[in-house]
């Protein structure tokens, strides 16, 4: 897939540079080693083992990526691969990732979140070959304020569940981090944090998500109990989140004061309750069926939406996929994997690409 004209996007900034993504094997980092590959870069993933379970990342057969089996929280081995691979970017996006699972298994969420960062971030600071780092984070690490508005990047920060709440320590951890050590001792070396919305798009198989919940429902025709019908998510493809990724690391790269944390949501039309969603998608795959799902369960926040104002203003980085082309996306994904055995990942990626490039969004078009 890789081009010249790939090479170029983000004003080639990552093409033959050695990147470096954490949790590749998950959801949102099989993407992103999708999006690198085919912009020209040397990439080294770095994840827990693989547990045999339905992934993306299997699918994509992305041979120029390297892949290493490494658990954040062995300090030891991380360090060791860190000086091996000496990556000039570090994407991370390792984490246990699930607000129920968290609930269960709040010891080892903290563990994953917390101290795997600290390993990774001693890691970081001990090789001299690291120039920008993003640690993605998640919109839920703020202070729930349940308003119309959405939050600002200057937003207090809290959470409720476990998993909120390592998440708002890893945006602690990080700022602690870059003001202790990395300003002082490696002031070549820029790191960001940045906050994402809901995001869908095709192979995501996790447990406890909405969609990955409806298609399971669509395919064994069996109803999927709903939790939180009126809950409002910002929701958003997965793409979308990982160009505003790519573009604070450019941003980073490029040494331009983008440090600190930043907020890239959806358009304002994506900010939808999960009833609406749910419609939406039962109206194009009419094998969902859904029921409420009755009884006690545990705190969601009711209202979760991002001010992505500060993005657009500093990095010129919006959204360009309205909720309508996102859902009918991700839908068109399952249905063709499911139906007929094709991956349309590449598809989506060059669909997004050229929609940027449309649109002259400022990382599609080089200066």
């Amino acid at each position: 897939m890789e081009s010249l004209a790939l090479r170029a996007l983000f004003n080639g900034a990552f093409a033959d540079r050695r990147v470096l993504v954490t949790g590749h094997t998950g959801f949102k980092g099989s993407w992103l080693c999708l999006w690198l590959d085919a912009i020209g870069a040397e990439v080294t993933g770095m994840s827990l083992p693989d547990e045999g379970t339905q992934a993306h990342w299997p699918l994509l057969k992305l041979d120029k990526v390297r892949s290493l089996a490494i658990d954040l929280r062995d300090a030891a081995a991380v360090r060791e691969a860190m000086e091996e691979i000496r990556p000039e970017v570090v994407f991370h996006l390792a984490a246990q990732s699930l607000v129920r699972v968290s609930y269960r298994d709040p010891a080892t969420t903290f563990s994953t979140n917390v101290a795997g960062l600290v390993n990774l971030l001693e890691a970081v600071r001990s090789c001299d070959s690291v120039r920008a780092m993003v640690n993605a984070t998640t919109d839920k690490v703020y202070l729930e304020m349940n308003e119309a508005r959405g939050y600002r990047e200057t937003d207090a920060l809290g959470g409720h569940d476990p998993y909120s709440t390592s998440k708002a320590c890893a945006e602690l951890i990080t700022e602690c981090y870059r003001k202790s050590f990395l300003d002082s001792i490696r002031p070549f070396l820029r790191v960001a944090t940045a906050r994402a919305g809901n995001v869908i798009g095709g192979g995501d198989w996790a447990e406890d998500r909405l969609v990955p919940d409806l298609v399971r429902s669509s395919i064994a025709s069996v109803p999927l109990r709903i939790r939180n019908p009126h809950a409002i998510r910002p929701w958003q493809h997965v793409l979308e989140s990982l160009s505003g990724y790519l573009s604070l690391a450019q941003a980073l790269l490029d040494r331009k004061s983008a440090e600190g944390s930043w907020n890239f949501g959806p358009d304002e039309s994506a900010a939808l309750p999960v009833c609406d969603l749910v419609a939406q998608w039962m109206s194009q795959w009419p094998g969902a069926q859904v029921e409420s799902a009755d009884g006690w369960h545990p705190h969601e926040a009711a209202v979760l939406l991002l001010d992505s104002s500060k993005a657009a203003r500093e990095l010129y980085w919006k959204p360009i996929w309205k909720a309508e082309t996102t859902i009918c996306r991700t839908i068109d994904w399952y249905r063709n994997y499911y139906q007929d055995g094709i991956l349309k990942s590449r598809d989506d990626l060059a669909a997004y690409v050229d929609d940027a490039t449309a649109a002259r969004l400022h990382w599609a078009i080089p200066s």
